[in-house]
Formats: structure tokens, sequence, C-alpha cells
């Protein structure tokens, strides 16, 4: 499993990479693990739209489950990856870098601080049942 070091983490799977005042969103390696082999993306947000902590922003389907992306951070919605709605697979392959799934213009930057740490992210994910 891999956890980039300047990225920050939720329980809930997913991460968010800072830029300035803008934050990347994702799902991390442990959920599309998780997952197994994607074949859907939509987002549920648009650009423009206005999202807060824990706010769904878009849906995942695997050949095993589906499951939703929530927002790790509140801000406004700037760019969404277009790509992933033709390519869901990328997520598989590239969760951190071209599996990105939301960008967004961070509200609150100090709200950062209550996101976890690769360290402590893989504490947790060490923590829960295989």
């Amino acid at each position: 499993m891999v956890t980039p070091a300047d990225l920050k983490y939720t329980k809930s799977d997913e991460w968010v990479k800072v830029d300035g005042t803008i934050g990347t969103i994702g799902i991390t390696d442990y959920a599309q693990e998780q997952l197994s082999d994607v074949v859907f993306f939509e987002a549920i947000v648009s650009v423009g739209d206005q999202v807060m902590k824990e706010t769904e922003i878009a849906t995942v389907e695997s050949v095993k489950a589906a499951a939703t992306v929530s927002s790790p951070i509140a801000g406004e919605v700037i760019e969404i990856n277009e790509g992933l709605a033709d390519a869901p697979e990328i997520i598989n392959s590239d969760p951190y870098g071209k599996g990105w799934m939301i960008k967004v213009q961070i509200k609150d930057p100090a709200a950062l601080n209550n996101l976890m740490s690769s360290d402590a992210y893989d504490t947790y994910c060490q923590g829960r049942s295989h």
C-alpha cells in the first residue's frame, strides 16, 4: 500500500494534496485495492459548487462494490477530472496521480490540520481487518 508523505488523509479513505490554496482530492491506494477493478466514476458536484467537509462529491463503482467519495475539506469546486468518466480504471493504476477526482479552492487551510498524516493513515489502515 502506498501513502505519499506529502498528502493528508481521512478515515473514509480520501486524500488531499495541497498546492497553495488549491486542494486536489482522490481516493487512497487502500480504497482502490478494497474496491478492486473500478468500472465507473461520476462527479456529483459541478464547478462552482461550494462543498463542506464530508460533502459527497463523487460516486465510484467497481466489479465488487459502489462507494461514495466525500470531500475532506470545505471549498469551491474549481475542476473535475472529466477523463475518469471514460477511463475509470486510472483510479486503480494511478490513484495519487492521474486518478485525482476533484480540485477545490480551500476555504479554511487550518482545517487541514484535522486530517491524518501518511504515517497516521498507515497505522489506521493496519488496524483495520483485512
